[in-house]
Formats: C-alpha cells, sequence, structure tokens
C-alpha cells in the first residue's frame, strides 16, 4: 500500500509581458523529473485563495506544480492595479509554460494546465494553442460569457454600464481605474451576484490574504464577448472537465455542450455548487479525480511506501 509524497515549495517568479508573474513551485520529494502541472485561478482571485490545497495534493501523487497568480493582482507586478485583461491572462499562461520548460528540475515533455471558474476557460484556450501539452483539467469552467451574462440577469449587466463608461473615460484621461465589485450581494452591481458568490469567495481568503473584491470596470464587455468554450474541439489531449451541476456563475448545460465536441474530453459531474468545489467533501471528491486523471496522462513515479 502506497501513501502520500512529501514535497518542497518555493517561492517563484517570471517574466511575462512587461512585468512579472509570483507563484509557488511546488517538487515532490526525492523525485528527480516529475511531470508538471500549472494551476491558474478566476475572476481575480489570487493562488492564495485555495490553488495551494490542490497544488499541494497533486505533489503528494508525484506531480510537480506551478500554482501563480496573473499580472495586476495579489504580489504579482503589473500596473495599474486590478486590471483584468483577458489578453494578459492569456499572455501570463503562456510565460507560465515557458517557464516550466526551462527548468531542469521537472521532466518539461510532460506538463499539464490545470484552471478553475474564469481560469477554467482559460485552460480550454491554452490547451487548444498548446498541442504539446499532454492534459488539461478546466474546473466550473467559464465557458461563455453571453450564458454567464444571462444567468447573472439582464438588470444586474445593465446596471454596471454606467460603470464601465465611467472607467473607460477614465483610461482616456489617463486616471485611475473605476472599480466594481468581483462579487457582491444579490441585486448589487458586480461581476457575481448569485446568492453563493460573495459568501463563497470570502470563504477562500485566508487570513492576511492579499485578494481585493473589485476588478477595473472596462473588462466587463470583453468578458461578455469571452467565448472559451468554443475551443474546446481543437483541443487535442486529454481534458478533463468538471462540472457543477447547480453552477449559479457559470451555467452547466452551455459547459456541457461544449465539453462534448472535445475530441478526448472527459466529464466529471457535481452535484454541488460553484464554490463548494474548494472546500470540504466536493474538494476532496474533486481533487482525488482530478489526481486519477493528470496520473493517468502525466504517468509520474510511483509514491514510495512508507517503511
Amino acid at each position: 500500500m502506497t501513501t502520500a509524497q512529501s514535497f518542497t515549495r518555493r517561492d517563484i517568479t517570471f517574466p511575462s509581458g512587461d512585468s512579472t508573474c509570483a507563484g509557488w513551485l511546488y517538487l515532490p520529494t526525492g523525485v528527480t523529473s516529475a511531470p508538471v502541472v500549472i494551476l491558474g485561478h478566476g475572476l481575480g482571485a489570487v493562488r492564495e485563495m485555495r490553488l495551494d490545497a490542490f497544488a499541494e495534493r497533486f505533489a503528494q501523487a508525484g506531480i510537480a506544480a506551478v500554482a501563480f497568480t496573473y499580472r495586476h493582482f495579489g504580489d504579482s507586478g503589473g500596473h495599474p492595479r486590478q486590471l483584468l485583461s483577458i489578453k494578459r491572462q492569456l499572455t501570463d499562461w503562456d510565460a507560465a509554460i515557458a517557464y516550466v520548460k526551462a527548468r531542469t528540475d521537472v521532466d518539461r515533455t510532460r506538463i499539464a494546465v490545470w484552471g478553475s471558474s474564469f481560469g477554467g476557460g482559460h485552460a480550454i484556450t491554452v490547451a487548444s494553442r498548446h498541442p504539446e501539452l499532454r492534459a488539461a483539467v478546466a474546473q466550473c469552467p467559464f465557458t461563455d460569457g453571453l450564458a454567464s451574462a444571462l444567468a447573472l440577469g439582464p438588470a444586474a449587466s445593465l446596471k454596471v454600464l454606467p460603470v464601465v463608461a465611467r472607467d473607460l473615460a477614465a483610461r482616456g484621461r489617463g486616471k485611475p481605474p473605476v472599480m466594481v465589485p468581483i462579487a457582491a450581494a444579490p441585486g448589487s452591481s458586480a461581476l457575481m451576484n448569485a446568492p453563493d458568490a460573495l459568501p463563497g469567495y470570502l470563504a477562500l481568503q485566508p487570513p492576511g490574504t492579499t485578494f481585493r473584491n473589485e476588478v477595473a470596470a472596462r473588462v466587463i464587455p470583453t468578458i461578455a464577448a469571452y467565448r472559451p468554450g468554443r475551443a474546446a474541439r481543437k483541443v487535442t489531449m486529454p481534458i478533463l472537465f468538471c462540472v457543477s451541476n447547480t453552477d449559479s456563475v457559470t451555467p452547466p448545460a452551455q459547459t456541457l455542450r461544449y465539453a462534448d465536441t472535445a475530441p478526448r474530453g472527459e466529464i466529471k459531474r457535481y452535484d454541488a455548487g460553484h464554490f463548494d468545489f474548494y472546500t470540504g467533501e466536493t474538494f476532496e471528491e474533486l481533487v482525488r479525480d482530478q489526481t486519477e486523471f493528470l496520473t493517468r496522462q502525466l504517468h509520474p513515479a510511483p509514491v514510495a511506501p512508507t517503511p
């Protein structure tokens, strides 16, 4: 019988665009050339918000992990702060892959990507652009901006438009961004205002987190137009979709339609909400399924039995 493998965690930074991303590198102890999974988070979230929990489990299974924070957020570089740019975040993913490929202490031929929520959408996009990857995991993925806007509701969507206009005007005048909350109470102006959104986001924050519950409002039109699910049909490697049956942020019906187009897609469904995926029994079920999938695709060295 085997047991969990120990690991070390190192603080890292890597260049991306005009600045740097901060992250953690997890290396399984005693493994000379472990495969690697790269983890990125959702809307405005930083790696301290439970990416470490997933990365630790993967490392314990013999898979090295890089969990990073996008530019403009947390302790990563980039100005102005709290700027959520889809293009820049996809560049950050490319930079993370390049960083892993430049390392000599991991197996650069066995790389996977793992994204959650908005990052789950990015994982689909990135996997479609990097056929050299071995696997991808899209957890409660954002797949269709229009579907998510409809889930938010037309009244709430219209409510944020004046804030978007003020932020675009501020950008034109070279002024600081005008912010909009990421998560807020139902009926509020925010990127997410489902009943579980605000308590769910707050529950992910450890003491002393660098998370700020706001982003520059100018991103809202680009989020509505972002449809990463369309890229699923171009993902040539195995990809695991972990879908919430009751997702209030990323409607599952549209996600499942996209997932069915992935040539080597696998789908796991869970009777838990979008924000339940990170903690408790649902987290345990998810991380077990994901570890099995990644182990099957990346073939890490067997975990040594305890003497």
